[in-house]
């Protein structure tokens, strides 16, 4: 396993590694009038690396569990089932009861079917467009009402594919936090490629400081590199997790046209007129990454989508 990278702050310790093609972080919390008294208080540098690590192999653990890229994956044995039942274990059965009920609840714009649709999309940055005809071809392979769940047995039609990326990083992020929160009762933030959860304010009582990402840029000619040094602004978090959906690193510019990688299962293209990014507050992070997909894949009516949900929202337009 990678060894993780851990640097003193100015209240504790930031344990930094990768996982799920993203940076993921998590910040241990000392008391800072205790720490100040007696310099040996607080968590030690070995304790805060081994916590660290578990946050670590949590992250890996389901990334290489769920991951659409591995053939050892139990999404690969999915695909591999040629159209007959699989039996599941109770952590993936809960995933995809959860993927149902987002299905449903969303009138099917959330369909965990749609991932067959990259064979298409390189959401790289770049300036290619898919053959539409191959869009077409691929969204004849998208429908969750296709596929048959009876828990613990899914039966995945032949030439279809699931793809749990939607909600696996939110995931570990609320997986890894109950790992440490059952380990050690110090403040403490987890944070994989900008989901991230808290468990509860700092030990002074105060909010976190959570910055949202930027957008980036909206053309070619703009400054992507200062545009991703640049919060589009920052939250007080003192309790649960947020969850950021948008295109500010994935994405195709298409003569003047930003084509954001929220996919319509119903077109196979990318939603229209959705905002540049949607940020959700939410007692977990995987209700929260839920929230903002949806909102966005409501396109211009992500705005009075969350409105009506009631959840505390965050969004960016330009």
């Amino acid at each position: 396993m990678p060894d993780v990278v851990l640097s003193r702050t100015s209240t504790g310790w930031r344990g930094a590694f990768g996982a799920m093609a993203s940076p993921c972080e998590v910040l241990l919390e000392n008391d800072a009038a205790q720490a100040a008294a007696a310099p040996s208080a607080g968590i030690a540098r070995d304790e805060a690396l081994r916590l660290t690590r578990l946050a670590q192999a949590e992250a890996l653990r389901i990334e290489c569990k769920f991951s659409r890229y591995r053939d050892d994956s139990v999404v690969a044995r999915l695909h591999a089932s040629g159209g007959t039942a699989v039996t599941v274990d109770d952590e993936t059965a809960g995933l995809i009861d959860f993927a149902a009920h987002c299905h449903a609840a969303s009138g099917g714009l959330f369909d965990i079917t749609s991932g067959v649709l990259r064979h298409a999309w390189r959401f790289d940055g770049g300036s290619m467009l898919p053959d539409a005809a191959l869009v077409e071809r691929l969204r004849q392979r998208v429908g969750w009402e296709r596929v048959h769940w009876q828990r613990p047995r899914l039966t995945l039609p032949e030439g279809m594919e699931i793809d749990l990326g939607g909600i696996g990083k939110e995931y570990a992020v609320d997986r890894a936090l109950a790992l440490l929160r059952a380990e050690t009762a110090a403040p403490l933030l987890v944070n994989f490629g900008g989901d991230l959860a808290v468990s509860g304010p700092r030990p002074d009582g105060s909010a976190w400081a959570v910055g949202i990402d930027s957008p980036g840029p909206t053309s070619a000619g703009s400054d992507a590199a200062a545009a991703a040094r640049t919060a589009a602004g920052v939250l007080a978090l003192s309790a649960g997790a947020l969850a950021t959906s948008g295109d500010a690193r994935r994405f195709v510019l298409a003569d003047g046209v930003r084509y954001g990688h929220i996919l319509d299962p119903r077109t196979g293209w990318p939603v229209r007129g959705a905002p540049r990014s949607v940020t959700v507050a939410a007692p977990t992070c995987t209700e929260a990454g839920v929230l903002a997909t949806l909102a966005m894949l409501r396109g211009g009516g992500a705005r009075a989508w969350l409105a009506e949900q009631g959840a505390p929202h965050w969004i960016v337009d330009d």
